[in-house]
């Protein structure tokens, strides 16, 4: 079914057509009909889907059908809450192109960077907010957001928002929203704590549940490379020397990432460009459009930037950095292997990066290929701790006192039956006899003056 099927509108229908889409995922064809109907939803689904565009299409289509403003400033009429910077630039990305002809405003607010930009853009009126839970309830206590004009709330990854914590923030954000207003909610398992929470947010919803694609192409060759941060780059130089890399796709964490290496990449004689959300798109296209003619050789970018390029006869894609999400690792090793076609995913595992690695592999139900035979190499996959199992209950440990006489300690013989002479708690040395001349008074006088002399 095509996307005009819908009843989008022809504003919306040209930006879809601009991004090269023609057929809706799952969860698009199950969710956008209910939610241009004012419906509640409740979705199960992985980042990967298509999830952002389900809710992101029909959002903007039902507010430019009415645009609203107070005194002429526009308001925010919906709000998108998710867990991280990162989603949040995403939905926020996703917003701008698919809204770019409608005459929607958005803003993207997080923690970790100044207010000051995303209050500049909140002063000039939003249309749709996208926000982390954090700095949202910061700026809501400046009183900088009003959240009492919200008419559509979408909760996004409502799982992972359990998971880090954000329940107790999440209750007070939805104390501000109006009671009458649509919400869809929005998560990739559907534990008792997320049922209960949905039943408290939505009215009479809609259920969609959309299976992830946990597995990449079956012609894709994973290998695995255990190196130290700081030797990543000298790694990178060495692999991408090698004449089988026809062309690499880099995926970093994060903008700075990109740019860094970019730099070191560059600096080695290598044809790069680097994409990421601080560049124009106009940069990013460019940039594109270079990889896919030859002009360049690698082209490094973070997971925003990288969402849904499809590049063809893509010969190796590096993952500089492990995600953050294991369902990312997916996304980026789709970009190869494609059509039939054979490809390499090659990626780098810091010390402080293998947790990130075993969610990875836990997601793909395989382990990655190791390369050990490699100058950077760090060491491989610590061995799980042994564990006897002898049938016995062990017994609680003790507390670990010892109690020691000072002339056995002095003399090496075994304690006497009569009194330990006394230990100086200042010197760590054996103090003077109480029991002579002046009994304890008088070998206080003497450790004083002792002292007293020392320091003149």
């Amino acid at each position: 079914m095509p996307f005009r099927q819908f009843g989008l509108s022809p504003e919306i229908l040209r930006a879809v057509q601009e991004k090269h889409y023609t057929t809706p995922t799952p969860i698009q064809e199950k969710a956008i009909p209910d939610v241009l109907q004012g419906k509640d939803l409740l979705g199960s689904a992985q980042t990967g889907t298509g999830k952002t565009a389900a809710f992101a299409l029909p959002i903007l289509h039902r507010l430019a059908a009415e645009p609203r403003t107070v005194r002429g400033r526009r308001i925010v009429r919906s709000l998108v809450l998710t867990p991280t910077r990162e989603l949040a630039l995403q939905i926020g990305e996703s917003f701008g192109d698919y809204g770019r002809h409608t005459g929607m405003r958005h803003a993207v607010i997080y923690g970790g960077v100044s207010q000051k930009t995303q209050e500049v853009a909140l002063q000039k009126g939003v249309d749709i907010l996208v926000a982390t839970p954090g700095r949202l309830l910061d700026l809501m206590g400046q009183k900088l957001i009003n959240l009492s004009t919200v008419e559509i709330f979408v909760l996004d990854e409502a799982d992972r928002m359990l998971d880090m914590g954000f329940i107790v923030d999440i209750r007070r954000i939805i104390e501000k929203l109006p009671a009458k207003r649509q919400t869809l909610m929005f998560s990739a398992t559907m534990p008792p704590e997320i049922v209960r929470l949905s039943a408290t947010l939505l009215r009479d919803p809609v259920r969609v549940q959309v299976a992830a694609d946990a597995a990449p192409a079956d012609d894709v060759d994973h290998r695995l490379y255990y190196v130290e941060k700081s030797s990543k780059p000298d790694l990178l130089k060495t692999l991408l020397a090698g004449e089988d890399i026809k062309n690499a796709l880099v995926f970093t964490r994060t903008r700075h990432g990109a740019d860094r290496v970019e730099r070191t990449l560059s600096r080695a004689g290598v044809r790069v460009e680097a994409i990421h959300g601080d560049k124009s798109q106009g940069a990013r296209e460019r940039a594109l459009s270079a990889f896919k003619k030859g002009s360049i050789r690698v082209l490094v970018a973070t997971d925003i930037a990288a969402r849904r390029l499809d590049i063809v006869d893509l010969s190796h894609v590096f993952n500089y950095d492990l995600p953050n999400e294991p369902e990312a690792y997916v996304h980026r090793i789709g970009r190869t292997g494609r059509a039939g076609a054979s490809g390499i995913a090659i990626s780098f595992c810091g010390f402080e990066e293998r947790p990130l690695l075993a969610e990875i592999e836990r997601l793909m139900s395989k382990h990655l290929t190791v390369v050990t035979d490699h100058p950077f190499a760090s060491p491989a996959r610590p061995a799980p701790p042994t564990v006897f199992h002898t049938g016995r209950t062990p017994a609680k440990p003790r507390p670990f006192m010892i109690s020691v006489d000072a002339a056995f300690l002095s003399a090496g013989r075994p304690p006497s039956s009569s009194p330990p002479e006394r230990v100086s708690r200042h010197t760590g040395n054996e103090a003077r006899p109480t029991s002579g001349p002046g009994g304890r008074k008088s070998g206080h006088r003497d450790q004083l003056s002792s002292r007293g002399r020392s320091r003149k």
